[in-house]
């Protein structure tokens, strides 16, 4: 088994960068959502709620982040390390954690894309945040992602779900990897070889990950990713074939067992 894929998203939402290589840090791959979107409540803004985020392309640069989207000007973002802290919430039923604002010139721009009153914020401590104890260990972090640090996808497994797709004779298909929005795609495995990946370890490049959770998926999944668009697939050939214990499963969230560097070509081991 190979990686194929190496994919980050710099904002909550936004669309992703594609990567030759990537750093592994204890909340997920360097870059990878340390900034949100906030709603006037203070919870995070996400393509669950507006597709117009697949407009939005987001680029780290040393010391901050660049925006960029279609219509408007180019805004270059500086970290807020002495900006206004705030509580924030990635989803409502979480609980509250610190942030910074960004600045009236991220929100009035992300305003005009979103055509909504929103704020930006920055992770600047990503240890804040600890992952679901039910699943994780007491020391594993995640950044704004929606619950683990990385999330890992088969290219086998979504050949098979095209498949399905074809099969039932909806006219979506075929789906890009992009609708799932992993961090890291695998080459050269079994379908559905995820399944069974659950509960150990596995070896990309000199990183070790802990396989701890299936993904079940939402609404975003039927989002294309480059026009916003919504249909009805995955969800409805997944709650045909992947339906476990009403979540509807592809993909399977790791967390890292430490750190390092990632590269697309490098060997995914199981481990004993």
């Amino acid at each position: 088994m190979r990686l194929a894929s190496i994919h980050t998203y710099p904002i909550k939402g936004c669309h992703r960068l594609d990567h030759d290589g990537a750093s592994v840090e204890p909340w997920g791959l360097a870059g990878d959502r340390r900034w949100m979107i906030l709603d006037e409540d203070g919870v995070g803004v996400t393509q669950r709620e507006t597709t117009r985020l697949t407009a939005l392309r987001a680029q780290v640069r040393p010391g901050g982040l660049e925006l960029r989207a279609a219509g408007l000007p180019t805004v270059e973002l500086p970290e807020p390390v002495d900006g206004d802290q705030v509580e924030v919430r990635v989803f409502r039923s979480t609980t509250p954690l610190p942030a910074r604002f960004a600045g009236p010139t991220a929100d009035e721009w992300l305003g005009e894309l979103l055509d909504r009153k929103v704020r930006l914020v920055w992770l600047g401590d990503p240890t804040v945040r600890p992952v679901n104890p039910r699943y994780g260990e007491p020391g594993d972090r995640v950044s704004f992602a929606d619950g683990y640090p990385v999330l890992l996808a088969n290219t086998a497994s979504l050949d098979v779900l095209n498949g399905w797709i074809r099969d039932s004779g909806s006219e979506e298909g075929p789906l890009p990897m992009a609708r799932f929005r992993p961090n890291l795609v695998v080459d050269g495995a079994e379908p559905w070889a995820e399944d069974d990946w659950l509960g150990r370890r596995l070896q990309i490049g000199t990183v070790v990950f802990r396989a701890v959770k299936p993904c079940d998926r939402c609404v975003v999944t039927t989002t294309d990713q480059e026009t916003g668009q919504r249909g009805r697939e995955p969800l409805r050939t997944l709650g045909r074939h992947r339906n476990v214990d009403q979540g509807l499963l592809f993909g399977l969230n790791l967390v890292p067992d430490g750190t390092g560097e990632v590269h697309v070509g490098d060997e995914v081991r199981l481990l004993p």
